[in-house]
Formats: C-alpha cells, structure tokens, sequence
C-alpha cells in the first residue's frame, strides 16, 4: 500500500501527496462521490456503522470520539446527533479542503461546539495517549499509505477499554454480485465522474484503490497486529463493504 496508488506503482513517499491532490478535487462533491461508489447505500452503511458504536446519550460520561479522515463531518454529525448531542466528536483529516467543508456543515447544524476540526496525518496523530473512548475511519484508511502504523496509532489515542471501527469497501464474497459489481466501478464510476466532475481521473484511482485493499480476513489480521482484542467485522451489502471492529483492553 505504501507505494500503491490505485494499480499504479510510485515512489516511497509520494503517494501521500496524490492522495491529497484526489481529495481536493472531490471535497465539494464527497457525498456524490460516495453516492456513486455505493449506489447511495454508504448512507444505510454509516447509520449501521454507528448504531453497532452506540454513543451514550449522557453528558455526564464525558465520552468522546475521534473519527480520522472524515473531513466532512459526516460521520462526527452522525454520532453527536445519535447521542442526543450528549456527546463531543473531533474530526482529523489530513486534508484541509476536506476539513473546511465539514467545518461549514457543523456550523450550518449548530454542532460547532459539539465537534471540533483538526488537521492531522492518520499515521502521526496530533493527540496524547488515552484521549479518546471510540475511534472511527470511514471510507478512508486504503488511502493511508502506512496502514499498519495507523492502526498502532488508533491504538496509542485509545483509553483502556476503547473501541475501533472501520468502515472500507472491502471483497465481494457472493457469486454474480462480485463481477456486476466489478463491471460497475471500472466502466462507470469513473464515466459519471467525468460528467458530473469534469474529471474521471479521481474516480478511476477510487476504484483502483479497493481491489488493492486487503481482503476481509487479512485486515483483522491487521487490526489484531496492532494490538486490538476482540476484533471481528460484519459485510454489508455481499461485502462490498466491511465494518471491522475491536477493543483495546
């Protein structure tokens, strides 16, 4: 991964900056992005995603989240909102166009000081040790370059008895559904974005991404490495996604 960008081999060090230059092509249009990489179904995935989390709906514990790589906001807005605005979210994303959407949202929704803004690379957090009760990755650990180092990171910001999850495209396990979808993301998903972007190229590196992201089974390996307990996933939708998710203890 640390030299895969999509199907494409680049220098040690480099990926890190395509990356960034995809997501600030798509920043203003990641909701559509990610409508036309699910068929929408990433909305029914992250409300899954946050139910099986199950924020406290009281104040008092002082509970909070992280959730890296979500610009956006979208799945911080989620949570808080699940919570009865019970709780506090903070949003780290290495990517400041990203971020500056989502700061825009909060404020829109009235969460701003329910949900804080960072910018921060996954691999190299900007927080202390034990700081958080749950930390969330939506759709966007294939895009770290040094997946094994951010999931030791997910780790070290944890307290003891700390949840993980990560929601990721993942592997096809049902039979027909594995070639339609295949068909879909290499001749669509990068035709609708040339017509609704003006440029397919961001899409085409998208799609290439998934196939490159380990299978199910080998990043719970991954996230056990790490040093989380307990760690399991469910697939949604044949797998075309996968929540993976642990404990620290």
């Amino acid at each position: 991964m640390p030299t895969s960008f999509g199907f494409t081999k680049v220098a040690e060090g480099r990926k890190q900056a395509l990356v960034d230059d995809v997501f600030h092509k798509v920043a203003e249009r990641y909701d559509l992005m990610n409508d036309m990489m699910s068929g929408g179904f990433h909305r029914v995935w992250k409300d899954a995603m946050v139910s099986f989390l199950a924020p406290p709906k009281s104040a008092v514990s002082g509970w909070r989240l992280l959730d890296v790589a979500g610009g956006t906001g979208d799945i911080a807005t989620r949570v808080v909102e699940r919570s009865g605005k019970a709780v506090k979210a903070t949003v780290c994303d290495i990517n400041e166009s990203m971020l500056q959407v989502g700061r825009d949202r909060a404020e829109k929704a009235g969460l701003s000081d329910l949900i804080t803004f960072s910018q921060g690379n996954a691999e190299e957090l900007p927080f202390a040790d034990k700081s958080f009760d749950a930390y969330t990755i939506a759709f966007g650990i294939r895009n770290v370059p040094d997946i094994p180092k951010a999931l030791r990171e997910a780790r070290r910001v944890l307290k003891r008895g700390g949840r993980f999850l990560c929601l990721e495209f993942s592997d096809v396990d049902v039979p027909v559904l594995d070639k339609v979808y295949d068909a879909f993301s290499f001749n669509a998903i990068p035709k609708m974005g040339q017509w609704v972007t003006g440029d397919g190229d961001p899409y085409q590196y998208l799609v290439e991404s998934i196939r490159k992201f380990p299978n199910q089974e080998r990043f719970a390996d991954m996230i056990r490495e790490a040093g989380f307990e307990r760690v399991g996933f469910r697939n949604y939708s044949g797998g075309i996604a996968a929540l993976h998710h642990g404990w620290k203890f």
